[in-house]
């Protein structure tokens, strides 16, 4: 008979809840928090991994463009931030962003991400010409763009309510919203570390009426800064009740918070901290399909890992990463595609080309 014994005794009833495929309670998750058995959470989380993917994980061929770094909230968390008229605050033009699209096309990206700063004179109408622009460039191009947090600062600066924006960015082609700003939903941790930017409860409501116009999005959470483990775990279950309602999220990504040109004294959460929050959030975000593993923000070696504890996604080429580098992320800034393809092979798995709304491309990286 197998040795069961390496397993922590605590959580056996999760496991077993898992194998039946049941879904697991906010204290059920609680409870994963505080076990320090990391190979058998890791375990349960690629059973579930498994019976979605099989031996899949994805990438896209993709370009990040940062459009401005002059943010009006200068959250204690952020080392991206600028104020108007620092020496490093930057506005990129729409021509300018246009010939690095052109750029990058050559090299087949398939996916552009937009996410900035809350820029106190950019409303709707830059992203909105942004947006038409690359899509009249390249048609097939699958634009994400802004979180819901960018989406509630642009309407407020043109002096309309976030759904009229959203259905100006839809006119113009927006394809999905990027899932950022989320970082976690306690009012409590925003109080200390963000506390001008919206409350979870508006980015859960914006994200909740971009669903109900057919504009899909992401979601993330920051973790590792001044949040409790009960904190992330409220953060899950708040997400996938809104997915229960709407069905609009495509992927979570998990984002280890980065403290360094922060005003936050933490010091950056370990590998062990990293792998067993893919696999808390494969296990409880039981209805999102796509968990990702971030290779910018996680590093590559524990990104690789990752597909073993629930993430089937490694994200893409990025090509331009200007925001956890800027907190002192040491991952490289891009990767080249064929990179991303050894990279899956060596973990074990088969490597799928994607584009933003998870559709193959040709025969994926095989």
């Amino acid at each position: 008979m197998m040795d069961h014994s390496w397993r922590d005794s605590s959580i056996l009833d999760i496991h077993e809840k898992v194998l039946a495929g049941e879904r697991l309670s906010k204290e059920d998750g609680i409870r994963l928090y505080h076990s320090d058995d990391l190979l058998q959470i890791g375990y349960m989380a690629n059973i579930l991994r498994s019976r979605m993917h099989g031996k899949n994980a994805y990438f896209v061929c993709n370009r990040h463009i940062n459009p401005t770094n002059i943010c009006v909230n200068r959250c204690r968390i952020c080392a991206f931030s600028r104020d108007p008229g620092d020496e490093d605050a930057y506005l990129m033009g729409i021509d300018e962003i246009i010939e690095l699209v052109r750029r990058d096309l050559a090299h087949g990206i398939r996916e552009v991400h937009i996410v900035g700063g809350l820029h106190p004179e950019v409303g709707v109408d830059y992203y909105a010409n942004l947006i038409r622009e690359i899509k009249n460039t390249a048609p097939h191009l699958f634009v994400k763009a802004l979180t819901p947090v960018e989406i509630d600062h642009i309407a407020r600066v043109s002096g309309i309510d976030p759904e009229k924006a959203l259905e100006l960015l839809k006119d113009a082609g927006i394809d999905s919203l990027a899932g950022g700003g989320a970082e976690i939903f306690s009012e409590r941790c925003r109080l200390i570390g963000w506390e001008k930017k919206i409350s979870g409860r508006r980015w859960l409501d914006i994200t909740r009426a971009a669903h109900r116009l057919g504009i899909r999005s992401n979601a993330t959470m920051l973790y590792g800064h001044v949040e409790t483990k009960e904190e992330r775990v409220d953060h899950l279950i708040r997400l996938r009740e809104l997915q229960d309602e709407t069905g609009g999220f495509q992927a979570f990504i998990p984002l280890p918070f980065h403290p360094e040109g922060t005003s936050i004294g933490h010091k950056r959460c370990g590998g062990v901290d990293d792998l067993k929050t893919i696999a808390i959030s494969r296990l409880i975000l039981d209805n999102f399909p796509h968990i990702k593993a971030y290779w910018i923000g996680l590093g590559v070696k524990t990104a690789q890992v990752a597909l073993s504890f629930g993430a089937d996604d490694l994200d893409g080429t990025i090509v331009e990463e200007r925001i956890f580098h800027a907190a002192g992320a040491e991952s490289r800034a891009g990767m080249e595609r064929g990179e991303l393809i050894s990279l899956i092979k060596e973990a074990g798995f088969v490597p799928l080309e994607r584009d933003g709304a998870y559709r193959l491309i040709g025969s994926g990286g095989r």
